[in-house]
């Protein structure tokens, strides 16, 4: 079962199942950080990381028993956002599908607004 907070940042259910092994495989609590930082090809790039606890300013949704954290200034440039994770011949990753995002690269992982 999917929450989200009024950010409406959301994670998929394939991603969370991802977070959820990780985490375990790492003894870390499933929570999986989304923030944004300048740079990339595009303008903006994605960084995931495990976090150990939620800041007090964190926007959180869950799926499934796994949360996904994004600090303040990071939601401005994925508000709406989706991160899923995907597997496919080239290999597995974190995508997120950003409402925001005007301009893109073929990687994936950066952004333009």
């Amino acid at each position: 079962m999917a929450t989200q907070s009024p950010s409406h940042v959301s994670l998929t259910p394939s991603a969370a199942a991802r977070v959820a092994t990780i985490a375990q495989k790492q003894a870390k609590p499933a929570m999986l950080r989304l923030s944004v930082e300048g740079g990339g090809c595009s303008g903006f790039q994605y960084k995931f990381g495990l976090a150990d606890s939620v800041e007090n300013d964190d926007a959180v949704a869950e799926t499934d028993g796994v949360k996904l954290l994004v600090d303040p200034v990071s939601l401005d440039l994925v508000a709406g956002c989706v991160v899923d994770y995907v597997e496919s011949l080239g290999g597995a990753a974190f995508r997120v599908e950003n409402p925001n995002a005007t301009a893109g690269c073929g990687c994936g992982s950066s952004f333009g607004i």
